[in-house]
């Protein structure tokens, strides 16, 4: 039996905090969620093995050296700020020099790893310019580069999806035509990337891919799940063979 190849996958969770009035009387409530259900049931019993470390966890826990990470075949970025990989509670509470995690990652893929940035509201750019990877250790990556601003593109109207390069693995086997996406982030492509599928009525880059000497890098632009993916993309027959072509381009070493 074949050893499954470890993916750690970072972010797509989040807290909400919510206040309750009724008449004189108030009370507040705090719910977590998760974004990744449906991704890491989507990658059950497949040759993948993945680590969900949610957001909350990743501040603290995220790997400081590039041979805590060597471990996994890939890392998926999704709707996680630039800043929670910075800040380490150290530097943000007892003002300590910490390793740079962004860098890290980027001695990670020189070593022959995988990065990818899955979208939303904390990728790349991000809602008001927060997710901040502009001009960042990553972004020098990433297939793609960042806006330097809100890079949000909202289409509640849907927007169409387009394979431009149809031969390329990471679309192999998926149906001719895709369900439209509720939004992505709006990012322009690098020169050396190769774009695999555009989103939007102005065909913005939505699969771009990118060889990194020994490493590789992918994104997908918008998100894995709910707001921007709606439930016609769960109920597709081709979102768990996306995901896993994804990741089997990405931890393919040439």
């Amino acid at each position: 039996m074949l050893e499954k190849k470890k993916i750690l996958l970072v972010g797509e969770s989040w807290i909400s905090s919510a206040s309750h009035a009724k008449g004189f009387d108030q009370f507040f409530t705090t719910t977590a969620h998760s974004g990744a259900v449906n991704f890491l049931n989507a990658m059950r019993d497949t040759s993948y093995d993945v680590t969900h470390m949610p957001s909350e966890v990743a501040q603290s826990q995220f790997p400081a050296a590039v041979e805590d990470l060597s471990q996994y075949a890939a890392i998926i970025l999704s709707d996680i700020g630039a800043n929670t990989l910075l800040i380490h509670p150290d530097t943000w509470l007892h003002s300590k020099a910490f390793p740079n995690r962004l860098k890290v990652i980027v001695e990670y893929v020189k070593n022959g790893g995988g990065i990818m940035m899955v979208g939303g509201y904390l990728s790349f750019q991000g809602v008001n310019g927060q997710a901040r990877y502009r001009n960042t250790p990553i972004e020098r990556l990433l297939p793609v580069a960042c806006l330097p601003y809100d890079d949000r593109q909202e289409t509640p109207e849907g927007s169409p999806v387009s394979v431009v390069d149809a031969a390329h693995p990471v679309v192999a086997g998926l149906p001719g035509t895709w369900p439209p996406l509720l939004g992505y982030n709006e990012v322009t492509l690098h020169p050396d990337a190769t774009l695999v599928a555009t989103v939007g009525e102005d065909s913005h880059p939505l699969i771009a891919v990118r060889d990194l000497g020994r490493g590789r890098s992918l994104v997908w632009t918008s998100d894995m799940s709910v707001h921007w993916m709606p439930d016609d993309y769960l109920a597709w027959p081709g979102y768990r063979t996306l995901w896993l072509n994804c990741l089997d381009w990405l931890t393919t070493r040439t």
